[in-house]
């Protein structure tokens, strides 16, 4: 998919959808990234420029928790896993994007004036 067929995430949704990756288990960083671009057929690419102060984020506030290990391809990585706050903190996000996604689609459904 080119670049300007990509989305752009709006604020917040980033430390959701790592939040949903981590509920299939522990990953590293570049495995978060993949997993989100897959998932949503290349529509999302997540840079490490975000991915990691994201992470931070969720670390600090300790919804993901993570541990250095080995890769796939014997490299050294740290793994994030998601923690019972970050599982409760997940539930509660998705309950807002969801009432978010509805109320948007609401509004983009009502009928338009035609122009004259």
């Amino acid at each position: 998919m080119s670049d300007h067929n990509r989305i752009q995430l709006l604020p917040g949704t980033l430390e959701m959808l790592i939040l949903q990756t981590l509920v299939f288990g522990p990953r590293h960083g570049h495995g978060i990234a993949v997993t989100i671009q897959r998932g949503s057929q290349d529509s999302l690419l997540v840079d490490h420029g975000s991915l990691y102060p994201a992470l931070q984020r969720l670390e600090q506030a300790k919804l993901i928790t993570s541990e250095w290990g080995i890769s796939e391809n014997n490299r050294k990585a740290r793994y994030y896993k998601l923690t019972r706050a970050g599982r409760k903190g997940l539930i509660a996000a998705t309950s807002k994007w969801e009432k978010m996604v509805h109320a948007v689609s609401g509004i983009l459904a009502l009928p338009r004036e035609e122009e004259a």
